[in-house]
């Protein structure tokens, strides 16, 4: 019975283990008067490859779908190297925009998503630690 107890116990910390890294990276945040969620399909995200849906409503909660959304990112110079800059765009895919970014290495970067809408552009800067 002992056996048993314990092996029900070491399986559900696993299961919660598991759950915990399982989960996307998720970062909201406002850009004027829209609303945006940053998703990283990564939790922590990792250095190599990872996908990055943008999921962006108005002021009256309604999903955003006409912008141009495009993703600028990288690391600042550190002592012996220098900065490192990219750029892509993001696709609309239903409801989101969806970009593929390659972070090269670990350590602090940015991303900035821009949204271009109606003449005007939004940014929203976000600070990710690579693993």
């Amino acid at each position: 019975m002992r056996r048993v107890t314990l092996m029900l116990v070491v399986m559900a910390l696993l299961a919660g283990c598991i759950s915990a890294y399982a989960k996307n990276y998720e970062i909201s945040k406002k850009a004027g008067d829209l609303s945006v969620l940053v998703t990283i399909d990564k939790n922590p995200p990792v250095t190599g490859i990872n996908k990055l849906t943008v999921g962006i409503t108005d002021a009256a909660g309604k999903t955003v779908t006409d912008a141009a959304v495009a993703i600028d990112y990288g690391m600042p110079a550190m002592p012996g190297m220098g900065a490192m800059n990219y750029k892509t765009a993001a696709k609309l895919k239903g409801e989101s925009y969806l970009a593929t970014i390659n972070f090269s290495m670990s350590g602090p970067w940015f991303v900035n998503v821009k949204i271009s809408r109606g003449g005007k552009t939004q940014t929203v800067k976000l600070n990710v630690d690579i693993k």
